[in-house]
């Protein structure tokens, strides 16, 4: 018996308590109202909500936007707007919608997916190729290209993918992949054409193409991203003329700037301003539950916390709940102490009692047991925001308590990206947000697959916990998946890899005349396309 569509979300485990994200977000295909908290809609014809560009305010600088070589949730959102993948999740992640592929079915073993593709998709002109349509060779191309070539291995799961017919093509995996569909809404998963791709070569990124509701226009390297129309959108209408992202690395300045009309929405937003947004008439400040979790990992290899009483000594020598009061006062996140989201079905609270309490004595306890009775110096790395800066000097507070020495070292995304994964780091600060389904955190920080990505930068490699997370996506049964990953996560925590201090919330500040924009729990911004349509009030 074949099973179809948002069936497959079932056999995938990827329902969570939608109630959970109340307000981020109308399901329904083809309809996306703004009943994020933005206030009330205003009503205008039809004609009236042409036109525009939207500008939005990044936190830090897009690195490379090649679908295959992007690490961040910046290049992420560029990527998004430009291309489509096959299917996409539904704003509340709750289940799996059509989007180039009309339909699929997953056969009895579960290893092979079949996608029955629309017949209306063409790519935005390029050089080498003048806006053909996509067919089934193009999946195939784009698919096979994110498992052999992805940075951080988003299509690990699959072997080939065979042509049908034009616009047919199966998706065969070696073994049953419980995470396969979640991957697919990745827009590291996005379909490209192959001209374009090969003649840019390297520069692909620069002159990135798709099948998407907007065009890049130019990018500004260290500025931003300007987009226009697709007249040919496949998804509809798209109302707005132009997007443009605006990179603002300071947090106040992205405030301003909301402030001033500069730009219409500022992402990432903490500290006053957040207060300054909600006191303004024409703002308004949506903090919606989010998935990520802000961690601080430690090299699991190399240098002193390779010893696990390091590890578990710089644990102890940081408190949680006041490094989360500390950074965020204004309602921006919660305290932390496991490395997966209370979203997630994979979460278990009985294990935040293995997690180390705050304990400066017993830390230096441990550190002289560990050879380092007078400290260490520990070389961390993070991104060139203000807020990973702050990060980093409260770290050095706490660690300082334990006679451990904080070098601070910031660096561009792209930098600090190649320095993660590289496995040299002794620590580094991170956050990470991606779907409810537990593979995609666990197998992604901590499964010897992702050696040499950023995910797992910290070199964690341990059998027992490989074997699990194995187990885990072969099984199509929610619970049993939900069980082997806790057992999973029982290890993982043993191990004390790194410090998960803080829950963050989306932090996002609109202007009013900003309609049907919805926040999503997992960080997208989606503008057009699959239910979406943003537009300017005038």
């Amino acid at each position: 018996m074949k099973k179809r569509n948002k069936l497959v979300a079932v056999l995938l485990s990827c329902c969570m308590a939608v109630a959970l994200f109340a307000g981020c977000g109308n399901n329904d295909k083809g309809t996306a109202e703004n009943d994020n908290n933005q206030g009330e809609q205003i009503e205008v014809s039809e004609e009236d909500k042409y036109g525009g560009t939207l500008r939005i305010g990044m936190a830090a600088v897009a690195n490379n936007i090649d679908p295959v070589k992007y690490t961040g949730i910046y290049e992420n959102a560029i990527i998004e707007n430009i291309g489509d993948t096959l299917v996409v999740y539904s704003d509340d992640l709750s289940e799996f919608l059509p989007s180039l592929a009309t339909e699929w079915e997953v056969n009895e073993a579960g290893n092979e997916y079949t996608f029955k593709l629309r017949e209306d998709v063409y790519f935005h002109p390029g050089k080498f190729q003048d806006g053909r349509q996509m067919t089934a060779e193009d999946v195939k191309y784009s698919l096979e290209r994110s498992h052999n070539e992805s940075a951080l291995a988003r299509l690990a799961m699959l072997d080939h993918c065979e042509v049908i017919d034009d616009f047919t093509v199966k998706c065969v995996l070696p073994n049953p992949d419980a995470s396969f569909l979640a991957a697919l809404t990745n827009s590291g998963n996005v379909i490209v054409p192959k001209e374009e791709v090969e003649g840019w070569g390297d520069e692909f990124g620069a002159h990135f193409v798709g099948t998407g509701p907007f065009m890049m226009k130019e990018w500004k390297t260290d500025e931003a991203v300007e987009f226009v129309r697709s007249e040919n959108f496949w998804g509809g209408e798209v109302y707005l003329d132009g997007l443009n992202f605006v990179y603002i690395t300071d947090i106040n300045q992205r405030v301003n700037a909301l402030k001033n009309g500069d730009i219409d929405i500022a992402c990432d937003l903490a500290g006053e301003g957040i207060d300054e947004i909600k006191a303004d008439n024409n703002l308004v400040m949506s903090q919606e539950p989010g998935m990520g979790v802000n961690y601080i990992y430690f090299n699991m290899e190399n240098g002193p916390t390779a010893d696990i009483k390091v590890r578990k000594a710089l644990q102890m020598a940081v408190d949680r709940d006041a490094m989360c009061a500390a950074l965020y006062q204004y309602g921006e996140c919660s305290p932390a102490y496991l490395p997966l989201p209370p979203a997630s079905w994979g979460y278990d609270e009985s294990l935040e009692d293995l997690v180390p309490k705050y304990d400066v004595e017993g830390a230096k306890k441990l550190l002289a047991e560990a050879g380092y009775p007078d400290g260490f110096e520990l070389e961390y790395y993070t991104s060139d925001s203000a807020s990973s800066k702050k990060i980093g000097e409260i770290l050095q507070q706490f660690c300082a308590k334990v006679d451990v020495k904080v070098n601070i070292h910031q660096a561009s995304w792209g930098t600090f990206s190649e320095i993660g994964a590289s496995g040299n780091a002794d620590a580094i600060g991170m956050s990470w947000t991606w779907f409810p389904d537990p593979y995609f955190y666990l197998n992604k920080m901590f499964h010897e697959e992702s050696l040499g990505t950023l995910g797992n930068g910290q070199q964690f490699n341990i059998p027992e916990v490989n074997e699990l997370l194995d187990k885990a996506v072969e099984v199509s049964d929610q619970e049993e998946r939900a069980k082997l990953y806790k057992e999973a996560l029982k290890l993982i925590v043993e191990q004390y890899p790194q410090i998960d201090y803080c829950l963050a919330n989306i932090n996002t500040g609109l202007n009013k005349k900003v309609q049907n924009y919805v926040v999503r729990p997992d960080k997208t911004i989606e503008i057009a396309g699959d239910g979406h349509n943003v537009w300017l009030a005038k």
